[in-house]
């Protein structure tokens, strides 16, 4: 199979179902803010997170996949299947609890950083909220499963203690954001 097919020259691309539709259509924004959220979370991986950190970053790879799938299928082709479901949302919450647990209370919004692979769990953060984002626009003009914004909400969420748990693993303090200008 070849890489590449001209068939997008034109600045469109095909959808799952095969209808062609713009490349800055809503749908292919969104799932293309997922696909860059996911590849985010590879980028954070590859920073060799502690076990239990990447492990539920490898599931969560595979159902962001299952999402940008759904999305880039028009609600009229979709097969009813959902590709996220309730349980997989709590299995995100309880990745947070178990973390929080072991983390000090927060007491002020704190600036992204520390150590790299806290840093690059940051940076997929601020991506999957960017597809987070995306998918709400996409939801204002077409049905969109809730549970897809959801996940995604709830990931950016167990990201950002993910990033503030490897922080400490490595002995890197949260850097609190002092507020106004300087």
């Amino acid at each position: 199979m070849k890489i590449y097919t001209r068939t997008g020259d034109d600045g469109t691309t095909g959808l799952l179902g095969g209808r062609r539709v713009s490349k800055a259509d809503a749908r292919v924004a969104a799932y293309g803010d997922v696909d860059e959220a996911n590849a985010a979370v590879g980028f954070a991986r590859a920073a060799g997170l502690p076990a239990p950190v990447d492990a539920l970053l490898a599931r969560a790879q595979s159902t962001l996949f299952q999402v940008g799938a759904a999305l880039a299928t028009p609600p009229d082709r979709q097969s009813g299947t959902a590709p996220v479901s309730a349980a997989d949302v709590a299995v995100l919450e309880a990745g947070i609890d178990a973390l929080e647990a072991d983390l000090p209370p927060l007491r002020s919004f704190i600036l992204p950083g520390g150590a790299e692979g806290a840093a690059r769990l940051h940076l997929a953060r601020t991506v999957c909220r960017r597809a987070e984002r995306a998918v709400v626009g996409l939801s204002s003009r077409e049905p969109v499963d809730p549970l897809l914004v959801r996940y995604l909400n709830r990931l950016s969420d167990l990201l950002f203690v993910q990033a503030r748990s490897t922080n400490r693993a490595a002995g890197v303090a949260d850097v609190p954001w002092k507020g106004g200008p300087s």
